[in-house]
């Protein structure tokens, strides 16, 4: 099956990094889905005007076709954006798209931000003007990471809800667990 994101050969593997879930009283977080599952991730942060709700919006209109597959997915929201992102804010975001299920990480340890954007292969700055003004700028992809902690997909900014819930429910299917197990 033609996939709408791209697959990186050989899978990187992510879940050698963890960052604290702030929906989970800080409990480090590793990328890896729960077994049998999948687990989509954004870095991105809460004040973006377009791609951040934009992508989360087709993220839940996915889950919302999935139906009860949607069950076998779970969602984080890393964010890049730490010094703005804080508390009620970030875990309401994330919680807004997932209907309180979703995981939001965000650490104050400019290096473990660092190794999990660069696990994903994810660029970030945050840059403040003269007058204060904050800038943010990121990699607008969205992840697939399966239970052995391997990123399977990249899907780019702009890939539809319909075509999001395609893909997932390809990636959870047997077919597609067989075709992984049968490469490693």
């Amino acid at each position: 099956m033609a996939l709408s994101g791209w697959v990186r050969e050989p899978l990187p593997t992510v879940d050698t990094v963890a960052l604290p879930d702030a929906t989970a009283a800080d409990a480090p977080f590793e990328f890896r889905a729960p077994e049998g599952g999948l687990l989509l991730v954004y870095f991105g942060f809460t004040f973006c005007p377009d791609m951040c709700p934009t992508t989360l919006s087709d993220v839940q209109g996915a889950l919302g076709e999935l139906g009860e597959t949607a069950d076998n997915v779970e969602v984080a929201f890393v964010t890049v954006d730490p010094d703005r992102d804080v508390g009620d804010a970030l875990t309401g975001y994330i919680g807004f798209f997932t209907d309180g299920e979703g995981h939001a990480l965000r650490t104050e340890d400019p290096a473990a931000l660092q190794a999990a954007a660069d696990a994903f292969g994810v660029e970030y700055e945050v840059a403040v003007d003269d007058e204060g003004n904050v800038d943010v700028g990121h990699t607008a992809h969205l992840y697939a990471v399966d239970d052995q902690g391997r990123l399977l997909v990249t899907w780019p900014f702009g890939v539809t809800s319909e075509a999001l819930a395609t893909d997932i429910a390809y990636l959870l299917s047997e077919q597609a667990v067989s075709e992984r197990n049968a490469s490693t």
